[in-house]
């Protein structure tokens, strides 16, 4: 019986006819101290009601996430890493704090680590689950505090502060800090992160969510017990925050619970929760907001995601090269000191440009030059476009030279001038990628700096890097004929190149 079918039964029962209220209270403790849903509801039944599906399902998979027995989907071995996403005012933090009792209840040598925004609010989410413990039962009232249910649990006499403190009959059993903070002395094996980034602003700074995951896999990581559990708690500003890097890195270790404020049930939509949030103000909202700002606090749509240039791109599993018309490579070259070089080769089939080699780096020409080459003579290309703008030309003209060094004699290499503007063609194009480019099924792993770039793009608004736009569009240019150079060399002609 699962958590959610547990709690029936047991409504079910307390509602079942007279009992004595000695007999009804024995009940109740014996049940939460078995349900997380039930301790929360006694605990706080003004915020927990039967009411509030959500609920069921929030405390449901913290319980089974605890007891190893949310499994993912792909692997089916218990979850290691658990991303909640639900929208403000849903008490993720608050039902975090009951958890963090709950699970002391089971075990009092449970070892809690929270990792918060910054050192001003790390202590908050410490004191709230502290001062849960340290409740007493108000007298003449039916009140149920955590003590009522796990009467063992007191906070160590003299080993207690806001940040770190103890429990009696275990060693170290709570640790608050925040991404600017350390870890030292102590592991542990419940991990919480609370809402990490707090902005949209915050969302597009990449030094912010580099400096996230870097405190992630290189500090947090070390300090995981054995088996650890790590819950991330998170507004979804953006696809490569926190949650969004531990779900790409580790896919077969992680579940995500997912809650929208607003269902899909019908054009407008209706409210997951009528009694925390009617529909008709959940759709005031959604009028009065930024659509950014509604996106990703209330649906769960990251800001970049909803506003990014491209969406899902077609893959292939396996593509016979014997049917290709066309082996073609089109060439960005970078531009300036932090522009990337492109180069996307691939075979047409109809209509249709099929991925097989993408060549995206920050590397100088003194690299890229003789490494360009080499893929194009590993790809089979036949048909090389380079942009000659800003010495793109001379990258050309050393590009032959390095493919007369390979003997690679088929391949016919013209250089252009690019004079529309970048940006306009990207946008105009973007309906022939989506449609017309057919990627490898595993293009993210193969090329992740390009994959990375390409899915942040956004449709509005100034984005770092364009240079694997611009190549994607080059080439689904070269497929449909409508850019030719006016320059052109075919490797091992007689005649001079100027090399």
């Amino acid at each position: 019986m699962d958590a959610r079918e547990f709690a029936r039964e047991f409504r079910k029962a307390n509602n079942s006819g007279p009992d004595s209220p000695e007999a009804v209270r024995k009940r109740n403790i014996e049940a939460g101290r078995r349900d997380l849903r039930i301790f929360c509801n006694l605990r706080k039944p003004d915020f927990y009601k039967k009411e509030r599906e959500y609920q069921d399902i929030l405390c449901g998979t913290l319980q089974k996430a605890y007891e190893k027995k949310l499994l993912n989907t792909e692997t089916g071995r218990p979850v290691k890493y658990l991303i909640i996403n639900l929208p403000p005012g849903f008490g993720k933090s608050y039902t975090l704090a009951n958890f963090v009792n709950w699970c002391y209840g089971q075990d009092v040598k449970n070892k809690v680590i929270t990792v918060s925004y910054n050192g001003i609010i790390a202590p908050e989410f410490s004191r709230t689950a502290k001062e849960m413990i340290q409740e007493e039962e108000t007298p003449g009232e039916e009140s149920y505090v955590t003590r009522s249910f796990f009467p063992g649990l007191k906070i160590k006499y003299g080993d207690s502060s806001v940040m770190k403190w103890s429990l009696e009959g275990s060693y170290t059993s709570y640790l608050a800090t925040s991404f600017d903070g350390t870890l030292t002395g102590m592991r542990g094996n419940i991990i919480i992160i609370d809402d990490p980034i707090k902005s949209a602003e915050e969302a597009v700074n990449d030094a912010v969510k580099e400096k996230h995951w870097n405190f992630f896999k290189n500090t947090l990581s070390s300090r995981m017990l054995p088996g650890a559990l790590c819950i991330i708690v998170l507004t979804r500003w953006a696809t490569d925050d926190l949650a969004g890097r531990v779900m790409e890195k580790f896919p077969g270790q992680c579940h995500e619970l997912k809650i929208p404020a607003l269902t899909e049930d019908s054009p407008q939509g209706t409210s997951t929760c009528e009694d925390l949030y009617p529909t008709e103000d959940l759709q005031n909202k959604r009028e009065t907001l930024d659509g950014e700002i509604w996106g990703a606090n209330y649906m769960q749509v990251p800001v970049d995601k909803k506003g990014a240039l491209y969406g899902t791109f077609k893959t292939y599993d396996a593509v016979d090269g014997s049917r290709f018309e066309r082996v073609i490579s089109y060439t960005d070259t970078a531009d300036e000191g932090d522009d990337f070089l492109c180069c996307i080769s691939g075979g047409v089939i109809g209509r249709y440009g099929y991925v097989t080699d993408v060549y995206y780096t920050d590397e100088g020409m003194e690299v890229t030059e003789p490494e360009t080459a080499r893929r194009l003579q590993l790809a089979g290309v036949r048909e090389a476009l380079i942009e000659s703008n800003n010495g793109g030309r001379g990258f050309a003209r050393n590009v032959i030279h390095e493919l007369k060094q390979l003997k690679c004699h088929k391949c016919s290499v013209t250089w252009f001038y690019q004079s529309r503007p970048k940006k306009p063609r990207i946008l105009t194009n973007a309906t022939n990628v989506m449609e017309q480019v057919i990627m490898p099924e595993d293009w993210e792993q193969r090329w992740p700096k390009f994959a990375e770039h390409v899915k942040k793009f956004q449709r509005k608004g100034k984005n770092d890097h364009d240079d694997g736009e611009d190549a994607l569009t080059g080439f689904v240019e070269m497929v449909n004929g409508d850019v030719k150079g006016k320059k052109k060399a075919r490797i091992g002609s007689k005649k001079k190149l100027g090399l």
